[in-house]
């Protein structure tokens, strides 16, 4: 299929053909939701800690005599059930990453891309470059298209300028081809892909 392909001011900058096997498909849901949980669970720290009873600061000694006061059989003050003793059960520090075969991972960012462009809201420009590094400029450029929350793929090297531009606006990303993933394809309301992304994506999944 062919796409329109526009500049950063809104004109039109000819057409580029693109591949029915990514950009094509009827969009997965199940897909892409097992990257997005895949992708977040690797993003969690995981430092949540509760200390044991083996790691409480007090005294381990017998709270009282075995037999003769009536009470229920008792050691150390540290148990769990004593308020200020240790957490049992409680979480340890651990990574919450789990695996998902590389072939699901390529056709998830492939599902996403194909969604985006029949929801309309996938653009492709011509370059993603800046004379200056001027926020004031680009903000305007955006708004003349229409884009206030939006993610932009640029080549394998990043415009220095553009990128130090779009750095301060809110709800916008800018990230190199490399770097393009599901996540971050789904939590920006428009996708812009440069024609060198375009064909980096083409070359990726031949």
């Amino acid at each position: 299929m062919d796409l329109t392909v526009k500049t950063l001011e809104g004109k039109d900058a000819g057409k580029v053909a693109v591949s029915d096997a990514i950009f094509g498909l009827d969009p997965r849901e199940d897909i892409i939701a097992r990257m997005v949980r895949y992708q977040l669970a690797k993003k969690r720290q995981g430092t949540h800690k509760t200390k044991t009873r083996s790691e409480i600061a007090r005294t381990g000694s017998k709270m009282y005599k075995q037999k003769g006061t009536g009470r229920a059989r008792h050691h150390s003050a540290r148990a769990p059930q004593f308020r200020g003793g240790g957490r049992a059960h409680g979480p340890v520090v651990r990574s919450h990453a789990h695996d998902l075969p590389k072939k699901i991972r390529a056709l998830a960012l492939r599902h996403a891309l194909s969604a985006k462009l029949k929801a309309e809201d996938l653009i492709v420009v011509d370059q993603l470059v800046s004379a200056q590094a001027k926020t004031k400029e680009l903000v305007g450029a955006l708004s003349g298209l229409g884009l206030n929350n939006v993610l932009f793929i640029g080549g394998a090297e990043l415009d220095a300028n553009f990128k130090l531009a779009a750095q301060n606006i809110p709800n916008v990303d800018v990230l190199p081809v490399q770097g393009i993933n599901v996540y971050d394809i789904l939590r920006r309301n428009k996708l812009v892909l440069s024609k060198a992304a375009v064909e980096a994506l083409e070359e990726r999944f031949k």
